[in-house]
């Protein structure tokens, strides 16, 4: 193993000349429900196992969503095994099979695989949405389907985006193994995960996550909490001051510096500044650093 998404695999085998075709005697099926985890997916769960614990039984977690990086069996495992159901995204190109549907001949094991998942074989039935905008065509598709290195069916949501005008395909696979998901939801849980990026992405440009030096433990969770509390805070902070949800962080920050140092300035003179309180507009010429103006 060379990292959390590459693996190494030892050389292949070399059969003997004059060896039988077929498995060799005495092998067994593997259950691929008991794998091995790479190191990263062994602290994921550590982690997932314990913000559970913190939680308790007050909020029915239900999902855990992620991104490709557990696309795979030994991911979805890992997360199975804490008690979640796994919401996260497939390789575009995964070959997928849609269940066999055909009689059972008699003779053997019943066929369990179907014809080949391809955007020519997904039907009308599959379909859950379709809309068209800017030139982009975009449909939805929902469907359970088998992978051959998952041990159970898979729920799968298919976003389908055509370039009307150049006729250009992307598609993207987004899967659970909750087959009772709904593809809507399934798509919308997915989509959290960015808005989860952005606030550490806040937490580390805005409220010194990325700055603090403390080596301590104490002090580090002290910041770090302090710091993913701000995100939280701050939004609420913005739209209380401004009417409006739509201020940015650096105006929060402009505003509140703007009125302390014009508070400063006021203490420096000697004049109470209760009474420049009463007229905001003195604080409004301060804030000459902000990006947004004042709301109306």
């Amino acid at each position: 193993m060379v990292r959390g998404d590459v693996q190494t695999s030892a050389p292949k085998a070399v059969k003997p000349k004059n060896s039988k075709p077929g498995r060799p005697k005495g092998s067994v099926n593997k259950n691929r429900k008991v794998v091995k985890l790479w190191s990263f997916q062994r602290q994921l769960q550590a982690c997932i196992n314990a913000v559970l614990t913190l939680i308790g039984l007050n909020l029915g977690i239900v999902y855990f969503v992620y991104d490709g990086a557990l696309g795979n069996n030994a991911g979805l495992q890992a997360v199975i095994q804490t008690g979640l159901h796994l919401i996260c995204k497939l390789r575009h190109d995964s070959t997928l099979y849609l269940p066999y549907s055909g009689e059972y001949s008699g003779k053997g094991k019943p066929r369990k695989y179907g014809e080949k998942l391809t955007l020519e074989t997904l039907t009308d039935a599959h379909r859950k949405s379709e809309a068209v905008e800017k030139g982009i065509q975009t449909c939805t598709y929902q469907v359970h389907v088998w992978h051959k290195n998952f041990p159970e069916l898979l729920n799968v949501a298919i976003i389908v985006k055509t370039n009307l005008k150049t006729g250009r395909i992307a598609k993207v696979l987004l899967f659970s193994d909750d087959l009772t998901l709904a593809s809507e939801k399934l798509i919308s849980y997915y989509a959290l995960r960015f808005q989860i990026e952005f606030n550490f992405r806040d937490v580390k440009q805005y409220w010194g996550l990325e700055d603090f030096m403390n080596v301590k433990e104490t002090q580090v969770n002290n910041a770090a909490n302090f710091s993913l509390f701000m995100v939280t805070f701050s939004p609420l902070l913005s739209a209380k001051i401004e009417g409006t949800n739509k201020g940015s962080m650096l105006d929060l920050k402009t505003i509140f510096r703007a009125r302390k140092y014009t508070q400063r300035i006021i203490n420096s003179l000697d004049k109470n500044d209760d009474t420049f309180l009463i007229d905001d507009r003195i604080f409004q010429a301060a804030e000459i650093g902000r990006i947004h103006a004042r709301a109306a």
